[in-house]
């Protein structure tokens, strides 16, 4: 049996609505009527917002351009990052997929800009756990995802046994708030990776055993050589495989000058007046038990540099279980 697995960040997938309040029912009678509403109590209405200012809805351009990727993709299970909540992902794969995945998985997480890892499945889905309380022992009393580590068993399609277990991330960014110290800030930001990593790696260890099949996946804001990661990537314990390590671009990207020193990205990023960067932050990790069953691995690559719908590309992997 081919099954394939993707990864993609679609880049703030907010959706259209952007505030939810308590409303009195509107009569059928009544269904002509253009009816104003005021609110006078602020916690009868929540407006969507992060810092002050109005979350706007991803552009209907640009939400086309990611589901035309997904679509060409057509991979049996997808985790994907940066999604609003379970309505908008659920809204999304019905009106912009054409409910191309039966199974979605989305659990809010902790995340203050609204922006949480779920999943696309064409496989049932069998237990769900939420990992975004989870602690590292330098700082026991905030959690150490900033989004979610999202834990999925995915089924076959008899829901007879399990196929393997997906973890989904969204580790901590790069980005620096103005005014902040550039050293510092980056200090903090691979020191927090690293909490994670060290915690991604605990916690499958006290589930999974040497002959378990499980795949790492997601946004991890580094790249796969890293020492933040190592925790995880580096594990003698786990042995986890880069599954993405000899991957194919499905097309030549656009010329840059420089041109990147590999195929194997996904992230491009060019700071004003500098070279563009290019990253593998979108990673697959295989466990020993389903690296001896990769087949192939693919990322769908961009047709314009600043991204077609996101500024990361999809990755994905094609095993023979």
């Amino acid at each position: 049996m081919k099954v394939t697995v993707g990864t993609f960040n679609l880049n703030n997938l907010f959706s259209r609505y952007n505030f939810k309040a308590e409303i009195s029912e509107i009569k059928p009678k009544d269904a002509g009527l253009t009816i104003e509403y005021k609110f006078k109590d602020p916690e009868s209405y929540k407006i969507r917002a992060y810092k002050g200012k109005l979350v706007n809805a991803k552009a209907k351009e640009k939400t086309e351009m990611i589901a035309k990727r997904i679509t060409e993709m057509d991979v049996d299970v997808l985790g994907v990052q940066e999604v609003e909540d379970i309505d908008t992902l659920k809204y999304f794969n019905k009106e912009y997929l054409k409910s191309m995945y039966p199974y979605q998985v989305l659990i809010e997480g902790n995340a203050p800009r609204l922006i949480d890892v779920g999943l696309l499945s064409k496989f049932p889905i069998g237990g769900i756990t939420s990992w975004q309380r989870a602690t590292h022992p330098d700082k026991p009393t905030e959690p150490v995802f900033g989004r979610e580590l999202l834990e999925v068993e995915i089924l076959d399609r008899d829901r007879k046994k399990k196929v393997f277990t997906i973890y989904n991330n969204h580790l901590k960014s790069n980005l620096i708030p103005p005014g902040q110290n550039k050293t510092e800030e980056e200090k903090k930001n691979k020191e927090r990776r690293k909490q994670q990593a060290e915690t991604i790696s605990k916690i499958i260890k006290s589930g999974m055993g040497n002959n378990d099949s499980f795949i790492i996946l997601g946004d991890m804001n580094d790249m796969p050589d890293s020492e933040a990661l190592n925790a995880f990537t580096g594990d003698t314990d786990l042995k986890m495989v880069n599954g993405l390590k000899d991957a194919k671009e499905t097309q030549p990207p656009k010329p840059d000058n420089p041109p990147p020193a590999s195929q194997v990205w996904t992230h491009r990023y060019k700071p004003s007046g500098k070279a563009a960067q290019y990253e593998l932050y979108d990673q697959i990790w295989l466990s020993q038990a389903l690296a001896r069953k990769l087949t192939e691995a693919k990322i769908g690559r961009r047709k314009n540099l600043t991204g077609d719908g996101s500024d990361h590309d999809p990755a994905w992997v094609v095993l023979e279980i």
